[in-house]
């Protein structure tokens, strides 16, 4: 490949996007998404090629092998472009513009590397794509005619392309949908329409949501627990919903989108089995998928549920948390230059850290006694249960787990000597979020301070570093925070605040929530139609300003939203939160109605705004505190938020009524029901009852 000198950088230098950074000597001459770019776009005439990606992106990665870092594409891209490089995860309000673009102009999902041609003043897209190979390939031209053809088009069509811009902006502003309803419309209809599609949806033979590639989709299967949750303390329980949840958290934990010696989730399965992941470790699957256990293990007791998220929790803490205190964004797919390399294993490569019993175990379950499963090598995969391998052996069952155990370790230990995968080390206030969540939630349920303390950390962290003037900012690294917050930012890390408050309360904790829920009404909340917009009020202005309530790969910021504050709304007595929330569901309502399990975050706040959360506030002796605290985390309880305040705390609203009395007092209220002040644990243990949801078998100890 003729590529030019290694030394020579543009204007990625500057950046503290390690995607950026990535193609900073490349020999295009990358602009990032700015005043400097935008406005030489308009001053020369000169279309924008802009490219978004991100570090963790494998075939983002072989774009850049093959074209971005060739001397001749890039002279071409220079000739005839502004070109501009958008790291995704910093912007992610450009990369959903511009994939719903691609989605329109192409009718078809998008994905990155995404490859979109901008016109020079407006940035309205006219093409967009995806990947395309540096010579003809795959049924595709090679880059350079591609680039081309659409600069010759665009000199020689223009008033085509007018007439399709206009027509795409005002598609793009169809997007929102109808006129919202009135509150007499909510109903739970659509809870009952999202449960049918996900059975209708469910794979019943490898569990999951439909065939390859195969994704967790966390809402879906937290859709199917509260569901069975709701049912559980009547006359038909609903046990397959139950079942569909649990087989599937199985199936993952036992798949190879789980690493086996590491903990944590892969991105996806690129088969219907689980087996073979995309290699990428995205924070924002695992904050979610870490809650998800934790609270599978509340509903279960199954050991093997609760043990997954230790693991995840643990190897967030080992790999994914900075000595800052923030999380980081995601581990890459790739090391050395191939993807899988780092996780992948041979027999002999086993053999040769464990003694003779340890490896006769760990083949069997693990399959490295069956052939290969990816490209000549073994991924690990449970492929047989240990009781099932331990009869076989003639071990106990105890045995069989302390040699398993004992490999694993011994495994993690080598493997740690390899080459690791790239860690793109920015921390994201959106994904910190999400984690926070999953780490309280888990210390919660599994009775782990150290998570606790971990989710402390970040929140301490967020606070210091990106929250400025009262406003968030959305990414931070190299000691540089920068870029204006988006919804996703404020949702996130305030559910993150209001499950930490739950584990462990501090005021200035409190303080912190209701400053990020005022900043959401007074910068985001569309005060027309009710939702909240992706940008706030004085984000720079684009070609389109989305109000996103469907879940994507992560949950809809307006289904957080509207669950989140209607809970903070309760808690306080602060009707401006639950009136907000209430109006995001009108807004969101027709979405809502016509496409059920796609709205999974909102179904959310739309179960609890029909069937009010109990609130239960519980102040006095630390002491006794605790043992009232365990109770209220030992089972299943969605619809339940418990807080253990301390004596001295100085609390605003409602909450100021909720005065401590003699060693232990708890105040229960359900919707704008309050019960009498309760001062022992038995009548706690009755209140608890109203919404605690469990299958009845014995919890397991935990490893």
């Amino acid at each position: 490949m003729d590529t030019l000198d290694s030394s020579r950088t543009n204007r990625l230098a500057d950046e503290t996007s390690p995607y950026l950074l990535q193609h900073a000597h490349n020999p295009v001459d990358w602009y990032p998404w700015g005043e400097e770019a935008l406005q030489r776009a308009r001053e020369e005439g000169r279309l924008i090629l802009l490219s978004i990606g991100y570090s963790a992106c494998h075939w983002c990665h072989v774009m850049a092998h093959e074209s971005f870092e060739d001397a001749a594409t890039a002279a071409v891209m220079n000739e005839l472009y502004v070109n501009i490089k958008v790291d995704r995860e910093e912007r992610p309000d450009l990369d959903r513009i511009y994939q719903s673009a691609h989605h329109l102009l192409n009718q078809r999902g998008g994905g990155w590397p995404l490859t979109v041609i901008l016109t020079p003043d407006e940035h309205i897209p006219f093409f967009a794509g995806t990947y395309f190979p540096k010579e003809r390939k795959y049924g595709m031209p090679s880059f350079t005619e591609l680039l081309q053809r659409v600069h010759d088009f665009y000199g020689e069509h223009r008033d085509e392309i007018e007439k399709q811009n206009a027509s795409l902006l005002q598609a793009l502003d169809g997007m929102d949908g109808p006129h919202a309803v009135d509150a007499a419309s909510i109903n739970a209809v659509p809870l009952d329409q999202a449960r049918r599609q996900l059975e209708g949806e469910y794979d019943n033979q490898y569990a999951g949501f439909g065939k390859a590639p195969k994704f967790p989709h966390p809402t879906n299967l937290e859709r199917l627990l509260r569901h069975w949750a709701a049912t559980a303390s009547g006359e038909a329980p609903d046990k397959r919903a139950l079942d569909m949840a649990r087989v599937t958290l199985h199936a993952m934990a036992s798949g190879g989108i789980y690493d086996q010696l590491g903990g944590g989730f892969c991105r996806y399965s690129v088969d219907e089995q689980w087996m073979i992941p995309h290699f990428e470790k995205m924070l924002y699957d695992n904050g979610p998928l870490l809650t998800l256990y934790a609270q599978a293990y509340g509903a279960t007791g199954e050991a093997a549920l609760g043990r997954v998220a230790v693991e995840t929790g643990e190897w967030v803490m080992r790999e994914m948390q900075s000595p800052e205190g923030g999380y980081y964004s995601t581990l890459d797919a790739d090391s050395e230059g191939e993807e899988g390399k780092f996780y992948v294993w041979s027999p002999d490569a086993a053999r040769a850290v464990l003694d003779k019993d340890e490896y006769t175990v760990a083949a069997r379950i693990y399959g490295l006694d069956r052939p290969a499963n990816f490209e000549g090598h073994w991924h690990l995969h449970v492929f047989e249960a240990l009781d099932s391998v331990a009869n076989d052996l003639s071990l106990e069952p105890g045995q069989a787990q302390q040699l398993l155990a004992s490999a694993r370790r011994k495994l993690l230990e080598a493997r740690e000597a390899r080459v690791h995968p790239g860690r793109d080390e920015k921390i994201l206030t959106s994904w910190n979020g999400l984690m926070i969540t999953g780490m309280a939630a888990a210390g919660r349920h599994l009775g782990r301070t150290d998570f606790i303390d971990s989710a402390q950390r970040a929140v301490d962290f967020i606070r210091a570093t990106l929250y400025r003037d009262g406003r968030l900012l959305a990414t931070y690294k190299d000691g540089k925070a920068h870029l204006m917050a988006y919804l996703d930012d404020y949702a996130f890390m305030l559910q993150g605040l209001l499950e930490l408050l739950q584990a462990r309360w501090r005021d200035t904790d409190l303080q912190f929530a209701m400053e990020l829920a005022d900043t959401l009404l007074e910068s985001f909340e569309d005060r027309e139609r009710g939702g909240f917009y992706f940008t706030a009020h004085d984000h720079e202005r684009l070609i389109h300003r989305p109000r996103p309530f469907m879940d994507e790969a992560i949950p809809s910021g307006n289904g957080i939203a509207a669950h989140t504050l209607a809970r903070l709304g309760h808690l306080l007595g602060e009707m401006r939160y639950l009136e907000a929330a209430e109006r995001t569901l009108k807004a969101a309502w027709h979405g809502i109605s016509s496409y059920p399990h796609a709205h999974g975050a909102l179904l959310l706040a739309v179960e609890e705004h029909l069937f009010p959360p109990q609130t239960i506030v519980m102040r006095g002796n630390i002491d006794t505190l605790q043992a009232w605290t365990a109770r209220c985390n030992t089972d299943y309880a969605p619809r339940r938020m418990s807080f253990a305040i301390p004596p001295d705390s100085e609390l605003p609203g409602l909450l100021a009524e909720r005065k401590p009395q003699g060693e232990a007092v708890a105040y229960v209220c359900t919707s704008m029901r309050c019960q009498a002040p309760i001062t022992d644990l038995d009548g706690l243990e009755t209140a608890l009852r109203e919404t605690t949801a469990h299958t009845g078998g014995a919890k397991h100890n935990l490893p």
